[in-house]
């Protein structure tokens, strides 16, 4: 009896037209990226009105006083030209999607580390290009919302 397969075949049509349109979705993801490229910005830009989430490393005393003195205190962190945040740029493509800054001195406020003349000032990190799990599941419902 092992030598005498059961196949069943089921031809249903519908099922078949849906995962067709699926795989067509699939072929052109631009504009779920760019979606996502939204959500992206907005994200960024609640982390720097909410000065992080979670809340970022308060100023250094030393750079409150100094702030001070030029009129820049009180006043949220990284933020004071503006120069920064208005930096922040997106760019997708039909695969991916991308947030960034040209900013000379981005890098250091994201990630921390040590800066200034002999590498003298230990700046803390200050994650503006980070996302909430309230913004990954965003990304997942626009995802899911796109090949629905």
């Amino acid at each position: 009896m092992a030598n005498n397969p059961i196949e069943i075949r089921i031809d249903n049509q519908e099922v078949n037209q849906r995962l067709l349109e699926l795989a067509h979705r699939g072929e052109n993801l631009r504009p779920l990226m760019k979606n996502v490229a939204g959500i992206l910005a907005y994200s960024t830009e609640e982390n720097f009105a909410n000065e992080g989430r979670p809340k970022w490393t308060d100023l250094a005393e030393s750079t409150k006083k100094k702030r001070q003195k030029t009129g820049h205190y009180p006043g949220q962190i990284l933020q004071v030209t503006g120069q920064l945040a208005s930096s922040i740029s997106t760019h997708y493509d039909e695969d991916s999607a991308v947030i960034g800054s040209n900013m000379d001195y981005a890098a250091i406020h994201q990630l921390g580390g040590q800066a200034g003349r002999k590498k003298a000032v230990s700046i803390p990190a200050r994650p503006y290009l980070q996302l909430t799990d309230e913004d990954f599941e965003e990304i997942l419902e626009a995802t899911e919302e796109f090949f629905s």
